[in-house]
């Protein structure tokens, strides 16, 4: 019985204790003058552009602006592709993606991702893979005889794998071994 008590008497205290922080901590939410004038000036603040802002949005036009110069309004402008021989592939997870490419120019092709065209300029590979890529929007196309897949370079992840145009999609029809009859 004396432990419960003892018990009961601590567990009081504790009591006691937590609600004179808590009362402290009531009283401590009362505005100090001084508080109060910095919470209007920066409301007022808030309710103008200031000039760091007006700055930094036309720092941010100027940064478009950069990005076009340094990179051309040929890739970053969808491109034309009239005039152009049109393959479709069908990839993983049901993504598509159009391959526009123009007969007289090896150099670039337009790829449709995502409802938007894309102009992709030749990369020369080692390996015989056709190498395709647009540096302002981060993408690269890869295509090799059994597939092709779609990167981000951006993000560094794959945008679209396991891509087949028809004839890649075709069933490979083994030759049939030649039978000896004699």
């Amino acid at each position: 019985m004396a432990t419960l008590l003892s018990r009961l008497f601590a567990a009081s205290a504790f009591a006691l204790a937590a609600a004179s922080i808590c009362t402290n901590a009531v009283a401590a939410t009362e505005k100090h003058p001084k508080a109060e004038a910095v919470l209007k000036a920066q409301a007022k603040t808030k309710a103008k552009p200031t000039s760091k802002a007006k700055k930094a949005a036309a720092g941010a036009g100027a940064a478009a602006a950069v990005a076009a110069s340094a990179y051309g309004a040929e890739v970053i402008d969808e491109p034309d592709i009239t005039d152009t021989v049109v393959t479709e592939f069908d990839c993983e997870l049901g993504n598509k993606i159009t391959i526009y490419k123009n007969e007289k120019e090896d150099g670039h092709i337009a790829l449709r991702w995502k409802k938007r065209l894309h102009r992709l300029t030749r990369v020369g590979t080692t390996t015989g893979a056709q190498r395709f890529e647009n540096p302002h929007w981060g993408l690269i196309w890869i295509g090799i005889p059994a597939k092709g897949i779609l990167l981000d370079s951006k993000l560094n992840r794959q945008l679209a794998n396991e891509c087949k145009n028809a004839e890649q999609a075709a069933p490979i029809v083994a030759a049939a071994p030649a039978s000896s009859n004699g």
